[in-house]
């Protein structure tokens, strides 16, 4: 499988989402993961660090740096995709990229996004962070 494939037009929080804000620190399009960086601006997500791996929510406007962005923290939202029922949704290793669960990798930090529980458009946003087991 792949990363999604995004139509920024597309994605649209449901009136029942939970919408939270803040300043980006790059650029960000619409429907990307994002996670809060330690200069309290938000990033899209990827997999391969765990700092950048925890999603704080799904980028619901376009924004550059320095400019105010809103996301998606929880509760159903459009993500401009076509998703399988069923299928739960991961932080990609592509930074911005969400993948199903089965794409991970040995080695990825692990950031589930929600679950696509019946319109294949709508995504369950239930953001959790795996940790990785301590030896």
């Amino acid at each position: 499988m792949a990363d999604i494939t995004v139509t920024e037009a597309n994605v649209e929080p449901s009136d029942s989402a939970t919408i939270g804000s803040g300043t980006a620190g790059a650029a960000i399009t619409k429907g990307q993961p994002v996670y809060l960086a330690s200069s309290n601006k938000l990033l899209p997500c990827d997999n391969d660090f765990e700092a950048s791996a925890k999603a704080v929510g799904i980028a619901v406007n376009n924004a550059a740096d320095n400019q105010p962005i809103q996301y998606v923290s929880s509760g159903i939202m459009d993500v401009g995709a076509t998703l399988g029922t069923g299928v739960c949704y991961v932080v990609s290793s592509t930074a911005g990229g969400i993948a199903p669960a089965a794409d991970l990798a040995t080695g990825d930090y692990t950031c589930i996004l929600g679950l696509c529980k019946e319109q294949t458009d709508e995504l369950d946003v239930n953001i959790f962070f795996v940790p990785k087991a301590r030896l």
